[in-house]
């Protein structure tokens, strides 16, 4: 089918679906992972153009058709069969946690991915601060670095795209021995904070990291996989969300983080270089 017959039935059938939805364009966009001039476009007829596939599935799920019937090529809209569950819990330890963390970036690369540690983030951590943690945890030392590796590998690849956020006072706590640090010696936590700075600067901008105060925002661990999947880590386990609207819900959270951000990505490093240690 000519590139231009097939966008204008695309078109057709998308402005059905506006119109049978009953709400602004403006809310019909935000429920697809468009913004409001995207969806402007695609129901002018001014181009030929289609949109992502990801927003071509978006626009199928919510709606409940089939791709072939927004595509044209169909004139039965049928359902849009249940692509995977809403949500799923994964096992996440040692080799599997691995495997799924490689399956999961894989499936969102050229996405962005937007990540809140429970402690350091992975890809930032000395060796001696992963055996430290691993122990501590009870999980395997070795499995933890090859984790640690994956990840700052998979950082330093061209293309990628991620978002940190976690409180200061983690950092804060780390640079002064307190809570579970204690015990690290000054020269260890030392070491940790000069390999985060310096790897934060390296990784820049394609790596940034912001720093809220978690007196005025709190949040259990997680990482939002482009518009894939958001993974919720529970410990030695993840509470895997699927939906488009979970999704979406989750990317607001993390954007009320940034929104409260102390401490912006252009300074880090500098923070963190500059804690004072005891």
């Amino acid at each position: 089918m000519d590139k231009r017959v097939l966008a204008d039935m695309f078109r057709a059938r998308l402005t059905q679906l506006v119109d049978r939805a009953g709400e602004s364009q403006a809310d019909f966009a935000a429920a697809i992972g468009i913004d409001r001039s995207a969806l402007s476009q695609l129901l002018s007829g001014h181009s030929a153009r289609l949109p992502r596939v990801e927003t071509l599935l978006n626009i199928a799920e919510r709606h409940s058709v089939t791709l072939d019937w927004l595509l044209g090529l169909s004139y039965d809209q049928g359902l849009m069969p249940e692509l995977r569950p809403s949500f799923e819990m994964e096992e996440g330890g040692a080799d599997d946690g691995k495997t799924l963390l490689m399956k999961w970036h894989a499936e969102a690369a050229g996405s962005k991915i937007r990540y809140v540690p429970a402690r350091i983030p992975d890809l930032l951590r000395t060796p001696e601060i992963v055996a430290f943690e691993a122990l501590g945890a009870h999980q395997d030392v070795m499995a933890q670095a090859s984790e640690t590796a994956f990840r700052l590998d998979y950082n330093r690849q061209p293309g990628t795209d991620m978002e940190v956020c976690m409180p200061r006072e983690t950092l804060e706590a780390l640079a002064e021995g307190r809570g579970m640090w204690s015990g690290l010696t000054r020269e260890t936590r030392l070491a940790q904070l000069q390999h985060m700075s310096n790897l934060i600067n390296e990784l820049y901008p394609s790596f940034r990291l912001f720093l809220f105060n978690e007196k005025e925002r709190f949040s259990v661990p997680y990482t939002i996989f482009g518009s894939q999947r958001a993974a919720l880590f529970i410990g030695s386990m993840y509470l895997v969300l699927n939906s488009t609207e979970a999704i979406r819900k989750m990317q607001r959270h993390f954007d009320e983080l940034i929104r409260v951000t102390r401490i912006h990505p252009h300074e880090t490093a500098d923070f963190v270089r500059n804690l004072p240690v005891f």
